[in-house]
């Protein structure tokens, strides 16, 4: 396999996140929750903004993930 490919591990979640960009979600990852707004989503990690900061968070350790309402 070359650098340049990747390997989705559940494109269900990324497809999913995807439709979810610029909204408030919470997080369950195995280190705790963040809740934030979802800026962007990639095949191996989300980035949540809560309060000015953004948190970069693996797939792989994510639990759940919630839409909240606006």
């Amino acid at each position: 396999m070359n650098n340049s490919e990747w390997n989705l591990s559940d494109p269900y979640v990324y497809q999913t996140l995807m439709s979810v960009v610029n909204q408030p979600i919470s997080v369950q990852t195995t280190r705790g929750q963040v809740r934030g707004k979802l800026t962007d989503v990639t095949p191996d990690h989300i980035v949540v903004e809560m309060g000015g900061n953004s948190f970069y968070i693996r797939t792989q350790q994510i639990i759940w993930v919630v839409p909240n309402p606006k």
